[in-house]
């Protein structure tokens, strides 16, 4: 079985391993598709596309617990 760290260091590899393709919500720092308009978080519109920061970010946030509500809280 795996362990949310596990996963969340396998989400922070994919990230890091590409950061171009994502980008950090300047309101939530919640890290999303380059895509997105607005934040699924937050409707936050204000990003850090940099990919230093994506990556720095990734890495910040594999190495703690998750600490925002996700739609598993609720059920």
């Amino acid at each position: 079985m795996t362990t949310e760290t596990e996963t969340r260091q396998r989400a922070a590899l994919k990230i890091i391993s590409s950061p171009e393709n994502y980008k950090v919500c300047e309101s939530c720092e919640s890290i999303v598709t380059s895509r997105v308009a607005t934040c699924p978080s937050c409707s936050g519109y204000r990003f850090d596309p940099s990919p230093a920061r994506v990556s720095e970010h990734a890495r910040e946030l594999a190495g703690r617990e998750r600490q925002s509500v996700v739609e598993e809280d609720f059920l």
